[in-house]
């Protein structure tokens, strides 16, 4: 059954009665959860069944990290170094309009060194010697691909289960179908690292799509205003902010009456967190009683405003508090040319940080119940984009395979799915598709993605569109 009943045309009769014992109720609820009132009710029957994850931190990497310097270790590229890849394994497939005119197209072997870490034996660069340290926390897939080959059909398809804009992001349909574990906090976060180029990201990757505006993502910034338009404005106090509101929210009331637009209630609900976000923000955004060997542990760029350092303490901070949701975004990572330069400084950025946050969510017992992800939009190619130079080179957008790395929650520890061919090109063994991955994150929160579905335009979406499978092999 789904939960598009609110949806429906009633009279003005019906309305009351399906408010179960009409204004009345919905007055007392509204004492009691100003939120629950006037919020549409979530996804009827879920979880369909019982959840290994609570809550979700996505750090989304933004422009594609590159696998085989990283993750997925391939020591014939080190004996192959400047040769031209075999055309057996190229094959015919698509590449970007920044390689398609290359004459040649000679295997490049980055200059990092890899070594095998944990009771795993995780293939590890030095790149990352903090993750390095807990690899047997981690659940490498490195199987996985996706249908697009440039940044933001992408990010888009990974974000939100299709390559084009309008559709719910995965956090939205979280929010819909979960709801929220804090009335006084949005179900669904976002944070963008500070002051960081690349790829420009647009807000539609944390919309709403069709579904109700209150579950699109709230984007979090550093600085004195944390959430745009929350603060009110000169000479206004909070007494006259709740009058306000109070008078706005008995115009809507009647407005919801007269066109039984779900907008109508999202508006109100929306408007009513706004008011309590005013006192919770503030102190969740608040880290400085934070103690001193929390800041050691996610690195000096933490007391940075705004660095990814910052946003993943600020993140395990909001899932303690309830948030069901919390988007990362760092950008930075298209290495088109000077790959060597660009890996090195972005692994700094997120490399410690990341590793600090899965431990800091097991130290506090969050991790056995939150899902971490990290992953980029795609990988990066085996052979260079121009030439190879003593000091650098460059590797395009692939989208074939690449590497993405999950803990917590669900997962198996210390655990790699999936092989690609000794250059890193090709997948060899259990290919995850984006809708697989979408799929079993789905399933990891007690959800059954074929059976969640919003009604739309006479159709019904869900996130995976018409495809995927959950990949029950990484499950523990």
């Amino acid at each position: 059954m789904h939960c598009h009943d609110y949806q429906k045309g009633y009279t003005r009769r019906e309305f009351l009665g399906k408010t179960s014992l009409g204004l009345g109720a919905l007055a007392l609820s509204g004492l009691m959860n100003p939120l629950q009132a006037f919020a549409p009710p979530v996804h009827s029957g879920l979880p369909h069944f019982p959840a290994k994850a609570k809550r979700v931190i996505y750090l989304f990497q933004s422009g594609g990290p590159s696998q085989q310097d990283i993750f997925d270790y391939k020591p014939l590229l080190n004996k192959m170094h400047g040769q031209e890849i075999p055309p057996s394994v190229k094959g015919e497939g698509r590449v970007t309009g920044m390689t398609a005119g290359q004459s040649s197209f000679p295997l490049v072997a980055g200059p990092f060194q890899f070594k095998q870490y944990g009771q795993s034996g995780a293939w590890i660069s030095d790149l990352m010697p903090y993750l390095s340290q807990i690899s047997d926390e981690l659940c490498f897939i490195k199987s996985m691909h996706t249908d697009a080959i440039n940044h933001d059909p992408a990010i888009t398809f990974l974000q939100t289960g299709s390559q084009f804009p309008g559709r719910p992001s995965i956090g939205a349909w979280v929010s819909y179908g979960l709801g929220s574990d804090n009335e006084n906090l949005p179900a669904f976060v976002v944070l963008v690292t500070k002051n960081q180029r690349g790829q420009p990201l647009y807000a539609r990757l944390w919309g709403n799509g069709f579904l109700p505006s209150e579950h699109q993502g709230v984007q979090f910034r550093a600085g004195e205003n944390p959430v745009l338009f929350l603060s009110n404005p000169p000479g206004v106090d909070a007494k006259s902010r709740r009058a306000q509101l109070d008078a706005l929210k008995a115009l809507q009331q009647q407005q919801l009456e007269h066109t039984q637009d779900p907008e109508v209630a999202a508006k109100i609900a929306q408007y009513e967190m706004a008011y309590r976000m005013q006192t919770s923000v503030p102190e969740i955004m608040d880290v400085s009683k934070e103690p001193e060997y929390i800041y050691d542990m996610y690195g000096p760029a933490s007391r940075i405003p705004g660095s990814f350092a910052a946003n993943a303490l600020l993140a395990r901070r909001l899932v303690e508090r309830g948030v069901k949701f919390v988007q990362l975004y760092h950008q930075g990572w298209d290495a088109h040319g000077n790959a060597i330069n660009n890996h090195r400084r972005q692994c700094t950025d997120v490399d410690q940080p990341t590793a600090a946050l899965i431990m800091d969510l097991k130290q506090r017992g969050l991790l056995e119940d939150t899902l971490v992800i990290w992953s980029g939009e795609f990988g990066r190619t085996s052979y260079s984009q121009g030439k190879i130079t003593p000091t650098e080179y460059g590797r395009d957008h692939h989208p074939s395979c690449f590497t993405l790395f999950m803990a917590g929650a669900g997962v198996k520890k210390g655990f790699s799915y999936g092989t690609t061919d000794d250059f890193s090109y090709n997948i060899v063994s259990n290919p995850v598709h984006v809708h697989d991955f979408q799929a079993t994150l789905m399933h990891l929160l007690g959800i059954d993605h074929e059976r969640f579905t919003f009604k739309y335009q006479g159709r019904r979406f869900r996130l995976t569109d018409v495809h995927g499978s959950v990949v029950h092999d990484i499950l523990a």
